[in-house]
């Protein structure tokens, strides 16, 4: 969610970020890089008995990765604050985070909140393979989550982990939590499939030279919020959307992808947000 959240910041939305972190200077370090890249932190809870979560990338020689993760929780839970976000919001969320005991204890009730609200709502379940020994134990959050959404963005790699899917179509029959849910089902270098109830398209991808893949999914979010938020598409007219206009919105979220794939780092570049004025 940090990832979108500075390419989205980059790109010229208001957008706030909600986390807790330690007081040490790791945390320092990222409270601070946010703020820079225009990304509100008035939300982000600081815990004096915490330390900033680590998260180690190794590059294989095709530029993916894989993952080692550290972190120092507490027992705390995440405040929200009072002002649950509205029907001109849009809400990102997902990751193991969100499947933590002590964070769903506010999380839910804040999803929930938002929803009446009318905010518009996406889950991105962002499940890695070192997980997978938990699964059992989260898959009843993930379906929560599943059902608190109106967007699903997942890779191919998360449902193969979470359900077992090998397609976009069992993705989507497996998260039947939600009926009114939109699939938007992303698949590495290959085309990205749309799905919802009465539609069904794909958007291809071009081909490109990856330096890295990490971020790629995170850049492919904040794309696919902006052109939502761009488009002024929210709940109340997300259903009437046709074709051509999930073309665009998933175009965005690939064009962002690309770029961060061509840098070692996890947002856009500074020269990609040139060429969005």
């Amino acid at each position: 969610m940090l990832n979108s959240a500075v390419s989205l910041g980059r790109a010229g939305a208001q957008v706030q970020f909600i986390g807790k972190t330690g007081t040490d200077r790791a945390s320092d370090m990222i409270v601070d890089f946010l703020a820079e890249n225009h990304v509100g932190t008035c939300s982000i809870n600081r815990n004096p008995e915490e330390k900033a979560t680590i998260a180690l990338a190794f590059l294989n020689a095709s530029g993916d990765a894989t993952y080692s993760f550290y972190s120092s929780p507490s027992d705390q839970p995440l405040e929200f604050g009072k002002d649950a976000p509205g029907e001109n919001d849009i809400v990102l969320f997902g990751s193991f985070y969100s499947l933590s005991a002590a964070v769903r204890k506010t999380l839910v009730p804040f999803l929930r909140k938002a929803k009446e609200n009318g905010a518009l709502i996406v889950y991105d379940p962002n499940f890695r393979k070192p997980h997978l020994p938990q699964l059992k134990e989260v898959l009843p959050s993930i379906r929560e989550n599943i059902s608190l959404s109106d967007i699903i963005r997942g890779s191919d790699e998360d449902f193969l982990h979470i359900f077992a899917a090998g397609d976009a179509e069992q993705a989507l029959n497996m998260s039947e939590e939600s009926p009114h849910r939109t699939l938007v089902f992303t698949k590495n270098s290959r085309d990205v499939e749309i799905l919802k109830q009465g539609m069904r398209m794909e958007v291809s991808v071009p081909q490109i030279d990856p330096v890295s893949t990490i971020g790629a999914g995170d850049a492919f979010n904040a794309g696919m919020i902006l052109a939502l938020l761009q488009k002024g598409i929210r709940t109340d007219n997300m259903d009437t959307m046709g074709k051509e206009v999930w073309k665009e919105i998933a175009g965005t979220g690939i064009r962002f992808s690309a770029d961060v794939c061509l840098s070692l780092d996890n947002y856009i570049s500074e020269t990609f947000v040139t060429g969005l004025r």
